[in-house]
């Protein structure tokens, strides 16, 4: 589930500003716990898109915004900061994922479906 919210557009210089992400983030695939993955983090879409440099390949931007990262203890507390700095925002919803119960003792079992095999 995605909400927004967006008052009028606030212009910065001859630029418009963006919205802002909020979301929870998930853990990645490198990893086996759920470490670091308990806060909100607030952080602005990009304004403009990579450019890549034609003599060594390098993307860039010009985009300082893209480098912003805000982290908050709950959801609540970034929407109230993106309130208060009237930052349009969206927030994306975070997803539990279900825990998958397997014992060791089930890699063996004489009904498997596959074969064990080395």
């Amino acid at each position: 589930m995605v909400w927004f919210w967006q008052r009028s557009p606030i212009t910065i210089g001859a630029r418009r500003a963006l919205f802002a992400r909020i979301f929870k983030p998930a853990k990645t695939a490198m990893q086996s716990g759920k470490g670091q993955t308990g806060a909100w983090q607030l952080e602005y879409e990009p304004e403009s898109p990579l450019r890549v440099d034609p003599l060594m390949g390098y993307t860039s931007s010009s985009d300082m915004r893209q480098q912003i990262r805000l982290e908050f203890d709950s959801r609540e507390e970034a929407v109230a900061y993106a309130e208060r700095h009237r930052i349009p925002y969206r927030v994306t919803e975070a997803h539990d994922s279900a825990p998958k119960l397997q014992s060791y003792s089930d890699n063996f079992r004489f009904n498997r479906s596959q074969p064990w095999t080395h």
